[in-house]
């Protein structure tokens, strides 16, 4: 009966102690949001198009990674970035380039200096969708984080 008792005891505080690691990773990353939009575009144009970006940034090695997602654009994605430092109604330049395809999802990763995490965490940087008929951007989405 003792051992029962010890080894029951022993797997409730391993659990405990895995849970708890699973917390604090779970507090190293940061969800990343943007809605993206014509109207959020410096100046605005006359897209229906939505998308949105679904991020996370892993506070302890600067790993950004993201997905966007779009619909009903007026043509193909010539290219998609981020933008940054900017706050949302101003411009600024690519901060980093999506690289592979840009057809929607676009996926990746990359690894950011300190100075680029800082901006992103603090809402400085944006998403920009560019196409032939908006090449200056049809969709722009500000990245913040997750509520």
């Amino acid at each position: 009966m003792k051992t029962r008792t010890f080894l029951s005891l022993s797997v409730i505080t391993a659990a405990l102690g895995l849970s708890a690691c699973g917390s604090m990773m779970a507090n190293n990353t940061t969800a990343l949001r943007a809605s993206l939009s014509s109207a959020n575009e410096v100046p605005a144009n006359a897209s229906t198009g939505t998308g949105a970006l679904d991020a996370s940034l892993d506070k302890q090695s600067n790993v950004l990674t993201w997905t966007v997602t779009y619909a009903g654009l007026t043509g193909p994605v010539k290219a998609g970035h981020f933008h940054g430092p900017a706050a949302a109604g101003a411009n600024a330049g690519v901060a980093l380039g999506f690289t592979g395809s840009v057809e929607s999802p676009i996926k990746g990763s990359a690894t950011l200096t300190a100075a680029q995490a800082a901006d992103v965490m603090a809402g400085k940087w944006y998403v920009n969708l560019h196409t032939g008929a908006n090449p200056g951007g049809e969709l722009r989405g500000q990245v913040m984080p997750a509520q």
